[in-house]
């Protein structure tokens, strides 16, 4: 019952058809509090909290891993939605 857990959740958000505005988020957590969060239109890490912002500060250096996370609105994002989506829009 007594314990420490850190977890991450990623998401893919949007509300048109043509995904022009689909955002990818990467949200870090330790005890269910967001400490830290990647935001695909910001481009960054921004802490939320103490740890979370020493963490943003020592993970925006690493550029090829931001760019990596900026290019999953591409890589993970849309093509997941294209199928989600046609697979709801198949069975209306």
């Amino acid at each position: 019952a007594d314990a420490y857990y850190q977890y991450q959740t990623d998401e893919c958000v949007y509300s048109t058809s043509d995904y022009s505005d689909m955002v990818f988020l990467r949200s870090l957590s330790f005890n269910k509090d967001v400490f830290l969060q990647f935001n695909s239109t910001v481009g960054k890490y921004v802490g939320l909290t103490e740890l979370g912002v020493m963490n943003a500060e020592r993970m925006n250096k690493d550029q090829a891993i931001l760019q990596g996370l900026k290019a999953s609105v591409d890589t993970v994002c849309r093509p997941n939605a294209q199928v989600l989506d046609s697979a709801v829009r198949d069975k209306a």
